[in-house]
């Protein structure tokens, strides 16, 4: 009788602080078990031996869990350091990235890229500033695939825009002035990569990009 209220009393305390037990907590729990046993009444041989191949068998799968975690943690490392090396030399590379924004700097002009399919008639190319507000509106080439904007940084007005950030939006009809899907995104030359908390981001025209908004690598360095 001593033995079930200890056992119980111990499990009660384990469940309270913990879901799931460990190899330690089995372990535990065990040693109480045979302390708090009735001498007239001891616990079967059959039943401790079974609870000592459930202890065996949970410690083999705690070490294999273990190994695994390990083994996964050195391989994360290993590819993110292959994944750094390899993304440094795509420095001076110029590459498609898929992202619609523009970040004003001193340059010149900017280069605005966007996929058409057939059939499409009108194509426009808004830019708004960082408050939301339309500064310029171009009429863009409606060929189909690959096109490229070149814009020269004026707004409507022909002024040059002040350095900061931009947004732009493709917005294309086809001949019975219906919309049709359009795939924007920016290019540039890879400037420099960065390693930061949230992953390594590649230095494009000003702007940090993942490396996974590379949609191109379109030529190399000096090609």
């Amino acid at each position: 009788m001593v033995s079930q209220v200890s056992n119980s009393t111990n499990s009660a305390n384990v469940s309270k602080n913990k879901s799931v037990l460990g190899k330690d907590d089995f372990l535990k729990l065990m040693i109480t078990q045979l302390k708090n046993q009735d001498p007239l009444n001891p616990m079967d041989g059959t039943e401790y031996a079974a609870q000592l191949a459930q202890f065996s068998s949970l410690e083999q799968i705690t070490n294999l869990n273990e190994y695994l975690k390990q083994s996964i943690d050195a391989n994360y490392m290993l590819t993110q350091s292959i994944n750094n090396t390899m993304l440094a030399n795509l420095i001076g590379k110029e590459v498609k990235v898929n992202s619609n924004e523009i970040k004003v700097n001193g340059q010149e002009n900017f280069t605005i890229g966007y996929e058409l399919p057939d059939g499409v008639r009108n194509v426009k190319v808004n830019i708004y500033n960082e408050y939301g507000t339309l500064i310029k509106s171009i009429e863009a080439p409606n060929t189909k695939g690959s096109n490229k904007l070149l814009w020269d940084l004026n707004d409507n007005n022909g002024e040059k825009v002040a350095n900061g950030n931009y947004k732009f939006e493709v917005i294309a009809t086809d001949f019975s002035e219906k919309a049709v899907s359009v795939t924007s995104y920016v290019t540039g030359l890879i400037d420099g990569v960065k390693y930061t908390e949230d992953g390594t981001m590649l230095l494009i025209n000003g702007v940090q990009y993942s490396a996974g908004d590379i949609l191109e690598i379109i030529n190399k360095q000096g090609g």
